[in-house]
């Protein structure tokens, strides 16, 4: 891989403007969280879904909300519990005796910008309603499909330490994710910071300080940039090689699927715009890779008792594995 040979493309600081004003204008209401941030922008430019683990109370919401505040996106709010039917998020057929004719009337899950809050409440049923959307941004109601617009993204939350009256997503809808991000605690300067902005500031009147950067029309122009990322075969070799570990390290129950190496590449791809270049490079795999896979392999029993993560073992991978030149 030879960086030095490729020409930046011409629109990659167009992208890093729009970026960075995002950036700010989320700054200006929230304090910290700049990796989350990033990590969102990630995800909507390779066009992927985002599952967001945090304890209540770090902003997970409010960060989903400036978010489409600042991309000038449509919003739709779901908020997930035991009795939500699938009917609720997809929308339903409604027969109108004065047309005589059934009509579909669209749920919530018709928007831009999706934020699935506390996901893990729903039972089975309801979770099964978003395996086509999320895969094939689609829903199929008596026998037919709407597409839904685009540019269109979920994120979901879930709270880590509350188990009860929860279920376990399965599998086959975590590796929908492109992404998923664990948030921590503020920082004590931080959280000082936070009780200064919000004792001088109602939170309504920070958010109205934030100002609309692109619209969903830009964004899909954007888009079109990650998929002219130059990519060499060292480095698609590379990212197979990382997936390929995953399925044969012995701290690990479960490895990645294909879809994690695809996911990776698109990753990749979007971050690297994000840094101002137009080609991937290994630390553009390093610094989205456990963001990509930490929700796709499963560790051994033992190493589960022994108090490791997944995001130990992927870290154990990338130091194994030889970095192209």
């Amino acid at each position: 891989m030879d960086p030095v040979h490729y020409e930046v493309n011409s629109n990659i600081p167009l992208i890093r403007d729009y970026s960075d004003r995002i950036k700010q204008g989320i700054a200006s209401v929230m304090v910290g969280q700049e990796r989350m941030v990033e990590l969102l922008l990630t995800a909507l430019l390779a066009d992927g879904h985002v599952l967001i683990e945090g304890v209540p109370g770090i902003g997970k919401t409010l960060m989903v909300k400036l978010l489409s505040k600042s991309m000038h996106l449509a919003f739709s709010r779901i908020q997930f519990t035991p009795d939500l039917m699938p009917a609720d998020i997809l929308g339903t057929t409604i027969f109108h005796p004065k047309l005589g004719e059934f009509q579909f009337n669209k749920g919530p899950i018709f928007s831009n910008l999706i934020l699935i809050d506390e996901i893990n409440r729903a039972p089975a049923k309801t979770q099964s309603a978003l395996f086509e959307v999320m895969e094939e941004k689609q829903i199929t109601i008596d026998g037919q499909s709407w597409i839904l617009p685009p540019p269109f993204m979920v994120v979901a939350t879930q709270n880590p330490v509350e188990y009860e009256g929860t279920y376990r997503l399965p599998e086959a809808q975590l590796d929908r994710f492109l992404i998923k991000i664990n948030i921590h605690y503020p920082k004590l300067e931080e959280e000082i910071e936070i009780l200064n902005r919000f004792h001088q500031n109602r939170q309504e009147v920070l958010l109205d300080k934030v100002a609309s950067v692109v619209d969903g029309n830009a964004l899909l122009s954007l888009r079109s940039l990650v998929n002219q990322q130059k990519v060499s075969p060292e480095m698609i070799r590379y990212i197979a090689i990382i997936v390929h570990h995953t399925r044969v390290n012995k701290h690990l129950f479960l490895g990645a699927s294909p879809r994690a190496s695809l996911a990776l590449l698109n990753a990749s791809k979007a971050f690297s715009v994000l840094q101002g270049r137009d080609f991937v490079v290994p630390d553009d795999v390093k610094n989205i890779g456990k963001e990509v896979l930490r929700h796709r392999i499963q560790l051994s029993p033992e190493k589960e008792l022994e108090g490791k993560t997944t995001d130990d073992v992927i870290t154990a991978i990338f130091n194994q594995i030889e970095v192209p030149k």
